[in-house]
């Protein structure tokens, strides 16, 4: 993962641009946790890609924690490569962390 400082702003990821205000960093989660958040276990909808968890939540497409054949709470860093999308999908969506 990639951090730089930009603007008064650090960067993490720069890849996807995900901005978090200077002295405000992302929370760490681990892979524990980031599977507790299935859209089951607990209310919240949560995916991680390159080290950066997403919350997906509102999205229609991942309600109940499944999306097509891709569950939610876990690292879909591998999975990609075989959507139909591209990575770009990930910034219609918040970063709420970082994967430990």
């Amino acid at each position: 993962m990639s951090i730089k400082s930009r603007g008064g702003m650090i960067i993490v990821n720069a890849r996807f641009h995900v901005a978090v205000k200077k002295n405000k960093l992302m929370k760490i989660y681990t892979k524990q946790q980031l599977a507790l958040r299935n859209g089951q276990d607990k209310p919240e909808i949560w995916v991680a890609f390159q080290g950066v968890i997403y919350d997906v939540s509102g999205s229609r497409l991942w309600k109940r924690g499944m999306h097509y054949e891709h569950w939610a709470g876990q690292d879909l860093t591998e999975e990609l490569p075989d959507a139909p999308h591209t990575e770009k999908v990930f910034e219609k969506f918040q970063a709420i962390g970082q994967l430990a």
